[in-house]
C-alpha cells in the first residue's frame, strides 16, 4: 500500500474524530442527516463496484454494499429516535 494513501488515511481519522467531539448535542440530529446522504452515495458507488469488477471485487462490493445499508438504516433509525426526543408528549 502506498504510504501517502496510508497518511492521507491516519490524518482523516484524527480529524474526524476531533471534528465529531466539538459537535455540540443540538446539532447532531442535521449531522447525522448529512452523514445519511454520504452513506446513500456509498452505496451507489459499491453498487457500481459490484457490477464492474469480476471476482474478488465482486465479493468485496457486495460486502461495501451490506455494510453500507446497515450505516444508513442505523442512522435513520438514530434520526428517528432523536427527533422523537425533542416532540412534546
Amino acid at each position: 500500500m502506498d504510504i501517502n494513501i496510508l497518511t492521507v488515511f491516519i490524518l482523516a481519522i484524527f480529524v474526524g474524530v476531533e471534528i465529531i467531539t466539538k459537535v455540540p448535542p443540538t446539532l447532531h440530529t442535521p449531522l447525522m442527516s448529512g452523514s445519511n446522504a454520504i452513506s446513500g452515495i456509498a452505496v451507489v458507488g459499491a453498487i457500481i463496484s459490484t457490477e464492474l469488477n469480476g471476482g474478488v471485487g465482486s465479493y468485496l462490493g457486495l460486502l461495501a454494499v451490506i455494510f453500507a445499508t446497515v450505516n444508513v438504516v442505523g442512522g435513520f433509525m438514530v434520526t428517528d429516535r432523536m427527533l422523537k426526543m425533542f416532540k412534546r408528549k
